[in-house]
């Protein structure tokens, strides 16, 4: 077997024993190509330096940059890739101006496909209209149905008076402002009672609305546990 060919065969058996060893694995599937992965690589991090949980739980932060239903089917082809059998696979995207069939069809496809393995189950983490909103509930209760322009105009105004300067997409360190100057409790709370509220509706009548607090109090559970009260 020519040297090359070894190594890929060990890299390969290494992966493997490493996915083996973790008792909880999350595949999340990021619409944005930035804004979304650098968010939730906050809590990758703080994860893999928890010494309680680091080596027991795997997040693998896939960006897609494709909308909607292409996230979701670019998940199904990672799962399928990489013989992916059990764990959690998690699309985060936006409505911003898809079609509402492809919005609210997202979540009727998880649906579909977590009938085929009860151990291998789809989520959706939307956010209608941004993932904007979500960041927005960190400071106010808001349920204006505004353009995502608005959304980011509030931010721009609450992170210039925060002295952090004007919100940009992006931004490196967004989870710590997030959860150093904003409210993740709070935050929750609001998404919550705007799900509650809209009971009943699709992803798409729901509007302003996120789900993305369903994927967060997942993740919170490996967080140190000091850290852990802050969205608790």
């Amino acid at each position: 077997m020519p040297k090359k060919a070894r190594t890929e065969t060990w890299r390969k058996k290494r992966r493997q024993e490493y996915l083996e060893m973790k008792k909880y694995r999350y595949y999340i599937f990021c619409e944005g190509q930035a804004t979304e992965p650098k968010y939730f690589q906050g809590f990758k991090k703080l994860i893999e330096e928890n010494p309680i949980y680091r080596d027991m739980v795997l997040i693998e932060i896939e960006p897609c940059q494709a909308e909607t239903m292409r996230v979701i089917g670019m998940a199904e082809e990672y799962v399928k890739k990489n013989k992916i059998q059990k764990g959690q696979i998690w699309c985060v995207y936006d409505k911003d101006s898809f079609p509402a069939s492809d919005f609210n069809g997202v979540v009727s496809r998880a649906e579909q496909l977590n009938k085929e393995n009860p151990e291998l189950q789809y989520h959706t983490a939307w956010s209608n209209e941004c993932i904007e909103f979500w960041f927005l509930l960190h400071f106010a209760y808001y349920t204006a149905n505004n353009h995502r322009k608005a959304y980011i105009s509030f931010l721009n105004d609450k992170f210039i008076k925060l002295g952090i300067g004007k919100y940009e997409k992006n931004m490196n360190d967004i989870f710590n402002i997030l959860m150093e100057k904003g409210n993740p409790k709070l935050a929750i709370s609001y998404a919550k009672r705007i799900i509650r509220d809209g009971k009943g509706k699709t992803p798409t009548e729901i509007a302003p609305g996120t789900k993305v607090y369903v994927l967060v109090e997942e993740l919170v559970k490996y967080l140190p546990e000091k850290i852990q009260n802050t969205f608790r």
